[in-house]
């Protein structure tokens, strides 16, 4: 029996379109030329192809299609946005604002910056994992050079006030990045009108391709960004190397689909996390992050007195996991639920649930009677 999918928040499946159209961009009887191959028609063909997928992704966020620059995936497009601005603008100020909360993929890269120079305020969230335009406002200084906030948290589904945020920097030349992993293609965005400097996505988060992923960057006024990967100056000189057609192909068919089907996945997913929940007997479970806002795909439990491990190896039918799966190698308990004040035993014993397109309401359904048929044998 295939376990019930709940780790969605970790990857999606590729939509069935997806991989039926990059499987035409890898054979010798398809369109598997070099993009970059202008002197025959076969390049010309896979340069069309990767253009519409480009545009395809800027229309997801309202972006124009020059502002997409493709990446390996949103580690990479976090990389660039932070060292690549740091390194293109050291007389705009060395000063960096973020959270203590952000993936890794940030938080990393400016432990990283800071032993180089550069100065990082890291928020501190409230317990439902949100930073407020305040506490951005409180620390913003003549020397800050970017904020660097994720929109929707990966572990708890918390939603930070980008809007505001934008607002607020409007009258500051400080940059905007956003990690846009975990939103991209699950809430509307438009960069635009957002006042979005940079944004970073990736594919496989919403049902494309993995390994692959893109940064904008915004034109108007122009974003300066130093390149991190050179040779052959591809992507206007923002990073170097040969495009992969096939997955890009796939995230743009990814993208596209991820806008038609905007209110009917939210839908969905929305009414796959009331069954499950309903499921639960409350006696067994405490949630972390309730705000009414959150993104429904992602919630956190903690069920006291019982490690999460142990509740996972007794649910061998449900693919779940502890959290984000960087930090799946490790012991110790999320750094993301003890920043929002739990106490290390009951982070310890939590589970983050994720939904997705293609779980059925009748999965979510056997989903939570399992897990609550588990806390009854455990807690017994």
């Amino acid at each position: 029996m295939t376990p019930i999918y709940l780790d969605y928040a970790a990857t999606t499946p590729a939509a069935p379109e997806v991989a039926a159209l990059m499987a035409e961009y890898l054979t010798l009887d398809g369109c598997f030329a070099n993009p970059a191959s202008r002197s025959h028609l076969s390049g010309w063909q896979a340069e069309q192809a990767v253009e519409k997928a480009r545009s395809q992704v800027a229309d997801l966020i309202g972006a124009d299609l020059r502002e997409i620059v493709w990446t390996s995936g949103a580690t990479e497009a976090n990389n660039l946005a932070l060292i690549g601005a740091a390194r293109a603008n050291p007389d705009r100020g060395r000063h960096i604002i973020t959270s203590r909360i952000e993936h890794k993929a940030v938080g990393d890269t400016c432990d990283w910056l800071e032993t180089q120079g550069w100065e990082i305020t890291r928020l501190q969230p409230d317990n439902q994992g949100r930073i407020q335009v305040e506490q951005v406002a409180e620390v913003l200084r003549e020397d800050t050079l970017l904020v660097s906030l994720m929109l929707i948290n990966n572990e708890l589904g918390s939603l930070n006030p980008i809007t505001q945020v934008g607002e607020l920097l409007k009258e500051h030349p400080a940059l905007l990045h956003v990690d846009a992993a975990q939103a991209a293609g699950k809430l509307p965005i438009d960069v635009t009108a957002l006042n979005i400097d940079l944004l970073s996505l990736s594919a496989h988060k919403f049902y494309g391709p993995k390994g692959v992923g893109a940064l904008y960057v915004r034109r108007e006024p122009q974003v300066k960004l130093e390149a991190l990967i050179h040779g052959g100056g591809h992507e206007r000189g923002m990073r170097s190397g040969t495009l992969p057609t096939h997955q890009l192909v796939g995230m743009g068919e990814a993208a596209r689909l991820a806008q038609e089907n905007l209110q009917a996945d939210a839908e969905h997913i929305s009414d796959c996390r009331t069954v499950f929940l309903q499921q639960l007997d409350p006696q067994f479970y405490r949630q972390t992050g309730t705000a009414a806002d959150n993104w429904p795909g992602i919630i956190n439990l903690a069920f006291p007195g019982i490690e999460a491990e142990t509740l996972i190896l007794a649910l061998p039918d449900l693919a779940v996991s502890t959290g984000s799966a960087c930090n799946s190698a490790t012991l110790d308990p999320s750094y993301v639920l003890t920043a929002v004040g739990l106490p290390r035993a009951e982070a310890l014993s939590s589970v983050r649930f994720s939904f997705g397109r293609y779980l059925t309401r009748e999965e979510a359904l056997k989903a939570g009677q399992l897990v609550n048929q588990a806390l009854e044998r455990l807690n017994s």
